[in-house]
């Protein structure tokens, strides 16, 4: 049999501009890595796919404005254009991905839309009360703040996650959302909301990212604690547990050998593109979701259900 690429003892063939197909499962991209934190979508491939053409907006968010962290690509930029089709203005804050970024903003505009970049460190608090400070400055409110931003790193055990990978995680993951989160809550009004991205390693206890797993608990945490204190204002507080998608995460994170098997594992047998999870971070933040509060929602394929 002809192979395009072989991963194991399994032949795989590329089919069109997605990927590769497996005998038994797809998968979306060959080996590949990424030596740089949080990594580059401009360098992946094949490229994620953001955006369904045929997904079009009927003015959930007119008129909102949302805080965004990390929607310079992945499961972000996929938010983003998202709500600006519902109607939405958005401000992104991102680390150092200048190119990404630029094309995310240039990508929304084409649509119409309003999108800010601001460039910096979410574990800042200084820089994270310039987000805020900024987006009332340009906008004059907030209704919506996304804490997508995140690190994570692969090791073998627990013994090789060193003091100062550890602490990165935690500020990038943790006390970026809890600073942001702090500095936003003052402006939202009723009605507004509030999403925190966790993941599904979370439930099964991924053993090569126990630092990471370990942030996406605490926000999980944070999240019920959060939605317990604020429902009384009406301000609704969740968090989405994506599975494997095509981000810029994976091939930053991940040897290149891990690539081709990540999603394999799913009931669906496959991982997914970010454009996938564009309608639930739509769904929590319009009136849609007006009686969901304190919810973890689950995109990953089967890979945990319950």
């Amino acid at each position: 049999m002809n192979c395009d690429y072989n991963f194991g003892n399994q032949c795989y063939n590329y089919y069109g501009d997605t990927g590769i197909k497996s005998l038994k499962y797809e998968i979306l991209a060959p080996e590949q890595e990424q030596i740089k934190q949080p990594g580059m979508e401009y360098l992946m491939t094949p490229k994620p796919i953001f955006d369904n053409p045929n997904y079009i907006g009927s003015g959930k968010l007119k008129n909102k404005v949302a805080i965004i962290t990390g929607a310079d690509s992945g499961l972000g930029r996929a938010a983003a254009v998202a709500f600006v089709k519902e109607g939405a203005k958005v401000v992104i804050p991102y680390y150092d991905e200048h190119r990404d970024a630029m094309e995310t903003k240039e990508y929304i505009e084409m649509l119409g839309g309003e999108c800010e970049l601001l460039s910096g460190d979410i574990s800042d608090k200084n820089f994270c009360k310039h987000i805020v400070d900024f987006t009332l400055q340009r906008f004059g409110k907030i209704d919506i703040l996304v804490n997508n931003a995140g690190v994570q790193y692969q090791q073998d055990t627990l013994e090789c996650i060193s003091d100062e990978q550890f602490d990165r995680t935690m500020k990038v993951n943790i006390y970026g959302m809890f600073y942001l989160t702090k500095e936003v809550l003052p402006h939202l009004k009723s009605g507004s909301s509030i999403i925190n991205l966790s993941s599904v390693t979370t439930f099964y206890g991924e053993p090569q990212l126990i630092d990471y797993v370990t942030t996406k608990g605490a926000i999980i945490g944070f999240t019920r604690s959060l939605a317990r204190n604020l429902a009384l204002k009406n301000i609704r507080v969740n968090a989405i547990a994506p599975g494997f998608f095509w981000t810029p995460l994976q091939p930053a994170c991940w040897v290149k050998e891990k690539i081709p098997s990540l999603g394999s594992d799913a009931a669906m047998a496959r991982g997914a593109m970010p454009y996938e999870l564009a309608p639930t971070f739509v769904f929590l933040a319009s009136d849609d979701s007006s009686y969901v509060t304190g919810q973890v929602i689950h995109n990953n394929g089967g890979q945990v259900m319950g």
